[in-house]
């Protein structure tokens, strides 16, 4: 189900980033159980607040979709510097890749 889902892939996001429950609730100016509140099925967060935990994440509302992404903070970093390369760069940066994941 789809709301199984989020609270699966909020709870994988947020250990990724090696935050605790309590901890982001009050980076984000809640109360200190909000999180725990969502990822325990209590309550889904309004879609502003969606958006607070994707920017508070680092990640691209899209992103938090897409479980094809294990890390997509990194991912963002990564493309925003790819996207200041120049087209011979780029073609070095392939090459990398490619010898990596071979």
């Amino acid at each position: 189900m789809f709301e199984d889902f989020f609270y699966e892939r909020l709870v994988k996001l947020r250990m990724n980033k090696g935050v605790s429950q309590r901890e982001m609730s009050l980076s984000m100016g809640q109360s200190e159980g909000y999180i725990t509140k969502i990822e325990s099925k209590v309550s889904l967060p309004s879609m502003t607040a969606f958006f607070y935990i994707c920017e508070y994440l680092g990640i691209h509302p899209k992103d938090f979709f897409n479980d094809q992404i294990q890390y997509p903070e990194i991912i963002r970093i990564i493309n925003d510097n790819l996207m200041k390369m120049d087209k011979e760069q780029l073609i070095h940066i392939d090459a990398v890749i490619k010898d990596i994941v071979k």
